[in-house]
């Protein structure tokens, strides 16, 4: 029989993942979204969403966490192996879902978190694409005639502007799919001079 205490975290363990996932659904459409209406989501009053997390801030990290822990472990199931130019269609087409459905999420933690934060929740995506273009790189497929971490700057770049396109309805999110895939190949692509 479990005792009043076991009861009790139980409880809080089903509240804290109650926040979560109503944090995670609402942040994911409107980055600007109350304290108020994510306890109203997820079936809790305000004084018990603070007593898990005291601050937005606290709550758009874990949050940021779990999306990036799930981002990752998507990521991860994508095949990197083979031609670099094959393998990294794939990583930006899956990388370019994620962004679109999680993007609005990037833009409340960049509200909320600081620099330092904001680095340390991207540093597992950010290291997968990073292998992967320094790969290229080496194997004479990729560009080297730019520094590595000015092409990664320019993945992010597109795949967060690709994101605001579809929001403002300049393109829908699958033809963004095929437009971010494209863009960032012909970016990383080696030219061959006449």
């Amino acid at each position: 029989m479990a005792t009043e205490g076991t009861a009790r975290r139980a409880d809080a363990r089903r509240n804290v993942e109650s926040i979560l996932e109503a944090a995670i659904t609402l942040l994911a459409t409107d980055p600007a979204v109350s304290v108020n209406e994510i306890a109203r989501a997820a079936g809790v009053g305000r004084v018990t969403l603070y007593g898990h997390f005291p601050s937005r801030g606290a709550l758009v990290e874990a949050v940021s966490r779990r999306v990036i822990a799930s981002t990752d472990q998507a990521l991860g199931a994508v095949d990197l192996d083979g031609d670099p130019r094959e393998a990294m269609a794939r990583l930006l087409e899956a990388t370019w879902q994620l962004t679109y459905r999680f993007g609005a999420i990037v833009v409340a933690a960049s509200d909320a978190l600081t620099p330092e934060e904001m680095r340390r929740v991207h540093e597992e995506p950010a290291r997968r694409m990073r292998a992967l273009v320094a790969r290229g790189r080496d194997e004479g497929v990729f560009r080297a005639d730019m520094p590595l971490s000015w092409q990664l700057t320019t993945i992010q770049g597109v795949l967060h502007g690709a994101s605001a396109a579809v929001h403002r309805g300049d393109v829908t999110a699958e033809e963004a799919t095929g437009l971010v895939r494209d863009t960032l190949l012909a970016a990383l692509a080696v030219t061959t001079s006449g």
